[in-house]
């Protein structure tokens, strides 16, 4: 799919009828590369494969695709120049990867395409079958993701990161990576509303042209994990013009509905719902450890409830699997599919 001219809020508008009123995301990527048997107790994280392993991101691509995904995201959560600099790789090698992690993301697209199978979720129209719309959506981590410390879910940067040193920090990769093939960029777990400005105002002073989502974390259900207000972020992010849709991911599924509900109230554009598992990912001991109180099990059968109050895409982040995005995929668009069962999950 491509822009040509047309306003991303269109573009994405027209994606989401294409799909049938709402689209899948795809679920969490290091844990179908940790299910392949990678180890990825590093600071590049998942992005350690496009190096090492890039027939794995291909893999766990197609395995999302497969599985329903209309949208799949890049491994460059974590892929920073900073951080291949970092393991001795040159610039221009950090760029190369960088922008790798699209083409790999394309190609797994076109492999799809080229060899579905009769299991997969083409849909007919009047008796003939149809491709299933799919974007790539390159994924730009956070500051805090990049200093794997797990201040992504503190949102705590310090005094020293500002405004202006968020901008050049973000300004080379987004470059990249706006210009790489991309259907749409996706910053992800913000953690602040400082970093939400940043990205507005790198967004307008390169001119980027493409399309954008904006999804925030939260630990509460009222604000992001930095004491933002939810509403003053998603605020950013819809009187920024690139910006064609907003939303939460990497939060436990209990906090979503109340989320979406605030998001609603700032903004019109297309809400995306991407959550974890439910479990607390504990940043000293780089685990993920099962959360106290609200049971978050079968996280999947609130999808239709959080469709009936506004939200449009949706999808699993950290924990989540191609079985997770496949449940979602019937609840959305199998009507005769409402009860899920525990291999689904």
């Amino acid at each position: 799919m491509g822009l040509e001219g047309v306003e991303p809020s269109v573009f994405v508008s027209d994606f989401l009828a294409k799909c049938g009123g709402y689209a899948v995301v795809d679920g969490g990527f290091a844990t179908e590369l940790e299910r392949h048997g990678q180890d990825l107790n590093d600071p590049l994280w998942s992005a350690k494969c496009l190096i090492s392993s890039p027939h794995l991101v291909r893999r766990v691509h197609l395995d999302y695709l497969d599985a329903g995904a209309n949208v799949i995201i890049t491994a460059s959560y974590q892929a920073t120049i900073q951080g291949f600099e970092a393991k001795g790789l040159s610039t221009e090698e950090a760029e190369t990867l960088i922008s790798r992690s699209v083409e790999i993301a394309c190609e797994a697209r076109q492999i799809y395409h080229d060899k579905c199978t009769k299991d997969s979720w083409d849909f007919l129209v009047d008796g003939n079958i149809t491709r299933r719309p799919v974007l790539v959506a390159a994924s730009v981590g956070s500051y805090g993701a990049y200093l794997a410390d797990g201040s992504e879910y503190t949102g705590n940067y310090g005094d020293s990161v500002t405004l202006e040193s968020l901008k050049d920090f973000h300004r080379r990769r987004l470059q990249i990576l706006a210009t790489s093939g991309a259907d749409l960029i996706a910053f992800e777990t913000i953690p602040n509303k400082l970093e939400a400005q940043a990205y507005a105002e790198l967004l307008e002073e390169e001119g980027i042209d493409i399309p954008s989502w904006f999804s925030f974390t939260s630990k509460d259900g009222i604000n992001v994990v930095s004491g933002d207000s939810i509403c003053d972020c998603a605020s950013i992010a819809d009187s920024c013009k690139q910006v064609a849709a907003v939303g939460i991911n990497c939060t436990p599924p209990r906090f979503i509905h109340g989320l979406i509900l605030s998001i609603r109230k700032v903004t019109n554009k297309p809400v995306v719902i991407y959550p974890n598992s439910g479990e607390t990912y504990d940043a000293e001991r780089k685990t993920w450890v099962k959360s106290t109180g609200v049971a978050d099990e079968d996280f999947v059968s609130y999808a239709a409830k959080w469709r009936d109050i506004g939200a449009s895409l949706f999808g699993g982040c950290c924990r989540t699997t191609p079985n997770t995005i496949r449940a979602i995929s019937r609840i959305l668009f199998d009507k005769s599919s409402l009860t899920l069962s525990k291999a689904d999950m």
